[in-house]
């Protein structure tokens, strides 16, 4: 087996050499490079380097699989090649012009909801720890019931598993501010503006228990609790005046005068204009979403669970995180999340088929990783190391993420977080579903695997 030495040096060459290297970076699983001509790189090549697990050009960067770990180590050795590498904000810069217009503007989504995923995350596995911890059933193995549950434990809960949603929004304008060049506390404290105690509450005048104040006699004012749609336009806008002011007002004035304008601009189109308007949108959207998913007979699951990874692959899947915050802060469960489980099984359950059935060591070493990755949530490896490659592996994963999809639907899953899938995702279904939510998982990877196995792929003697 070849060390991260020799193989950064066969990566470099395989390129195009140091001068075809625009930038280069890595995240939890690839090697993201920036290159100057596409035509330089040979994909024949990267993709025959030792452990290689796929390659491919996505949101303008060519991507290199190595894995969780191992790209790391070569990320190491590339740089001590005298090669300089670049943060991954740097290559998003140089990526940033790639692709279609509508590529870019997903990209753009992805990158102000990404950094607030990992405290939905955390608030969801809070959700299912109490759901788990408050069942009968297990207060009963202890003798108690669930009068017997203090009323300050059950106010602690609601602290870890509300704030996150009550203050979304300022978390929202936040990374917006941030992902646009404003001054992310400017976008905080405009996001906390949108949710301040002094506003009737979002959900008290959804329940009928407040009525909004009206301005003019016809402006309906409200707290924004949980909204997504108008934090993020007004943190879009909001950053976009603040560059404007900052390069018109002068030095000595501005630490006094740009904050106070744009917090003053900001603050009456948020609550006057943006925040009624994008409200009644953010509400058809959800509507919308709403509806798919209940399409009854387990339709909705079986259309969405046979698509998923075929959107993963186009790179703008991330508009879904909108989508998913949508539904746990209306709903307070996510029936999206089983369903995407299902698909992300399925091919892992495919990518185990062919590590089953191949006679080839190469791609053995290469599929029995790559359907464990996928059954900790990361498709990538599978998909682009493994299925794509062969094709009708992946086609079957597809139907197999279909049937889970179908079963999830069926019977109605409810997550209680979003973005952890397959084994991780355990956690986010201690709500009497846990059984329920292992079957779905089983028939997405069994589908998958006897599809695959029996007539999604034949083995031969080179890739």
């Amino acid at each position: 087996m070849a060390t991260n030495e020799q193989i950064a040096k066969q990566v470099v060459e395989a390129v195009g050499g140091e001068e075809n290297i625009q930038s280069f970076a890595h995240c939890a699983t690839r090697l993201r490079i920036i290159v100057h001509e596409r035509d330089k790189v040979d994909e024949e090549k990267v993709e025959s380097i030792d452990k290689v697990k796929g390659a491919f050009f996505n949101s303008g960067q060519y991507q290199i699989i190595f894995g969780t770990g191992t790209v790391n180590r070569v990320y190491e050795a590339v740089e001590q090649l005298g090669i300089t590498g670049s943060t991954k904000e740097d290559v998003k810069k140089d990526a940033k012009n790639q692709g279609t217009g509508f590529q870019r503007a997903i990209r753009t989504f992805g990158d102000v909801f990404v950094p607030i995923i990992p405290v939905l995350v955390a608030t969801g596995l809070f959700m299912g720890l109490r759901g788990l911890l408050t069942q009968e059933q297990v207060l009963s193995l202890f003798g108690l019931a669930p009068d017997d549950i203090s009323q300050n434990f059950l106010l602690f809960t609601e602290v870890l598993t509300d704030t996150a949603f009550v203050f979304l929004p300022a978390l929202v304008a936040w990374s917006t501010f941030r992902v646009f060049g404003g001054t992310p506390i400017l976008g905080l404290v405009l996001g906390l503006m949108l949710v301040s105690p002094a506003l009737p509450n979002a959900w008290a005048v959804a329940s009928g228990d407040a009525d909004p104040l009206y301005f003019l006699g016809f402006i309906p004012v409200i707290g924004y609790q949980g909204s997504v749609l108008p934090a993020f336009v007004a943190g879009l806008v909001g950053a976009k005046i603040e560059k404007f002011f900052r390069k018109r007002v002068p030095e000595a004035l501005d630490l006094i005068v740009t904050p106070f304008v744009v917090l003053l601009i900001m603050s009456i189109l948020s609550l006057f204009l943006l925040g009624p308007l994008l409200h009644v949108v953010e509400n058809w959207i959800f509507a919308g979403t709403k509806a798919l998913l209940e399409i009854p007979f387990g339709i909705s699951g079986l259309i969405i669970g046979g698509l998923n990874q075929i959107i993963v692959i186009t790179g703008v899947h991330h508009i879904f995180n909108f989508l998913e915050i949508q539904l746990l802060e209306n709903l307070g469960y996510n029936p999206y999340n089983p369903i995407v489980t299902a698909a992300v099984a399925a091919q892992g359950g495919a990518a185990l088929a062919v590590g089953f059935k191949t006679k080839q060591k190469k791609l053995k070493a290469l599929a029995f990783p790559s359907s464990l990755s996928a059954f900790l949530g990361i498709t990538e490896p599978a998909i682009f190391g493994v299925n794509l490659r062969h094709g009708m592996p992946f086609v079957m994963g597809l139907i197999g993420g279909a049937a889970g999809g179908f079963i999830a639907s069926l019977f109605q899953l409810k997550a209680t977080g979003m973005s952890i899938t397959v084994i991780p995702g355990l956690l986010l279904f201690l709500n009497n579903q846990i059984f329920m939510y292992i079957l779905v998982n089983v028939v997405a990877i069994a589908t998958a695997f006897a599809l695959t196995y029996f007539f999604g792929f034949k083995d031969k003697e080179s890739i």
